[in-house]
């Protein structure tokens, strides 16, 4: 009798372990798909909030130089230093977040952000605004990377699709509706709102990190790669500086190339040590992943050319075109329509014709859009200069959110955290490029035979602008001949699940 009660005892013990091992699973999974539809609209927040912030500040300028009685280049400064700032602490993103809790690194980067904002809008001098956006900086670098990392590691397979397609909207959305709601400040309250603007974004985000954001530390804490970190961080600084140099006016050519130069080669010395590195301040294991290598490296081609375009079309429509800084504002009002319009159907477009298929075709329908610009004529009729730009947007919309989706779609779950840091780091140097080439192409179209600078009149000025989108067009093409070396069933499993 004795037995038996034991066995019985032994039964009801692991049926009670059992119950108890079937409500944890079920609390895990229901934990991860709260996870899944929760934390992508956190960090697409505090995206949006930093995209907005970089594209919203270049309207606000001039106002911003006349309050500080100093030129226009002077202020510029400031978004210098923010953009070094992150290029020099990208890098280190994931190693902090996996040493001190994804949580706590993320919460400090919002506060710090948030802190840095206020003081921006309350600087008084060209000094002080410049200090305030380093402390930017700092909460920029790991606010975007760690919030994408977190997403990443939280969320259920069946959802990842549509969890990248949200953090992914304010990077596509920002750069578009910054210039109108920036010129929309600017003419009519303050230059100071463009930084008081984060205040609410910071503290919903905030609060919302506090309850729905787990505090994830890393199982196996890295050792610091403290020459890695050098190396990268001195390379990604001289080639964003010595973009953001060629894309001034008043700057020399010769002096940017050479710094673009030495870029390059602390570039290469960063890549050697990094493959050598037992552990790595960036995995580049990443890129043996082919649909990662090909959508992160050749992608980069393509996102330059598409960060171009808001640099160049608000300048057409203002000195090609003479419309303020509002209404220019304006009409890319319409591609924001079509990015948002698209953001609903790129999973069910993914879902019917892969990841290959669209890649290929919308990157090629996406390079004729930018052409359509070099088009356009200060008497082009309103429907069609709508058209273009809708067309751009819808466009834009489904190649960015295809490349950043397929970039994880083959990513082991030991390799997301430095997929993670790679792209962010990968996404900062293409923007820079972006911006940079868009300018160098409008200077160099300016002193072309059929540029500006030789045979005058404002018909040659829209020339330039015209060689300019070319040229944005034909590097926009060029990845292309590398989305047709992906696999047809690139990234099928991750859209079916």
């Amino acid at each position: 009798m004795r037995i038996v009660a034991d066995h019985m005892a032994d039964r009801q013990a692991t049926e009670h372990e059992g119950e108890a091992g079937d409500m944890s699973g079920k609390s895990t999974a229901l934990t991860l798909q709260r996870n899944s539809l929760v934390l992508p609209f956190i960090v697409a927040a505090t995206y949006f909030m930093e995209s907005l912030d970089t594209t919203i500040i270049a309207t606000a300028l001039p106002q911003m130089a006349r309050s500080f009685r100093a030129g226009p280049n002077d202020v510029s400064l400031g978004m210098t230093a923010y953009m070094l700032t992150l290029a020099t602490l990208i890098p280190i993103s994931g190693w902090i977040a996996d040493r001190y809790g994804t949580r706590k690194v993320f919460g400090s980067a919002v506060a710090l952000f948030t802190l840095a904002s206020i003081l921006c809008g309350l600087a008084d001098s060209v000094a002080g605004f410049t200090a305030a956006r380093v402390l930017q900086g700092l909460g920029g670098a790991m606010m975007v990377p760690v919030g994408r990392m977190i997403v990443a590691r939280n969320t259920d397979q069946s959802h990842m699709l549509r969890a990248i397609s949200t953090i992914t909207w304010p990077a596509i959305i920002a750069p578009l509706v910054g210039p109108t709601v920036g010129g929309f400040i600017t003419t009519y309250a303050s230059w100071h709102w463009v930084f008081f603007l984060n205040v609410p974004f910071a503290v919903a985000a905030f609060a919302a990190i506090a309850v729905f954001v787990p505090d994830h530390v890393g199982t196996r804490i890295r050792k610091l790669d403290l020459q890695g970190f050098v190396l990268s961080s001195s390379a990604l600084i001289l080639l964003l500086y010595g973009m953001e140099l060629a894309s001034r006016q008043d700057a020399s050519l010769e002096l940017a190339g050479a710094i673009i130069g030495a870029g390059l080669i602390i570039g290469l010395l960063a890549i050697t040590h990094l493959h050598r590195a037992d552990q790595p301040i960036l995995d580049l294991a990443v890129f043996r992943v082919r649909t990662y290598a090909i959508s992160v490296l050749w992608g980069g081609f393509a996102r330059a050319g598409i960060e171009a375009v808001p640099y160049l079309s608000p300048l057409l429509f203002q000195i090609g075109f003479g419309l303020s800084a509002f209404h220019s504002g304006l009409l890319l009002v319409v591609s924001a329509a079509g990015n948002l319009g698209m953001k609903a159907l790129v999973t069910p477009i993914v879902r019917r014709f892969g990841f290959r298929r669209v890649a290929i075709a919308n990157g090629t329908f996406l390079s004729f859009t930018i052409l359509a610009f070099a088009g356009l004529e200060p008497f082009t009729p309103k429907p069609v200069l709508c058209l273009v730009l809708f067309a751009y947007g819808v466009s834009r919309s489904l190649q960015l959110s295809t490349l950043i989706t397929l970039s994880y779609a083959d990513i082991p779950e030991d390799l997301k955290s430095a997929a993670s840091t790679v792209w962010s780091t990968m996404q900062q140097m293409t923007t820079g490029l972006g911006i940079a080439f868009g300018a160098v192409c409008l200077r160099l179209g300016r002193f072309m035979p059929a540029g500006g600078a030789l045979t005058g009149g404002h018909h040659n000025e829209i020339v330039a602008f015209q060689m300019a989108f070319v040229a944005t067009a034909i590097l926009t093409l060029m990845p292309t001949i590398a989305y047709w070396r992906l696999p047809h069933d690139a990234g099928v499993s991750f859209v079916m699940r």
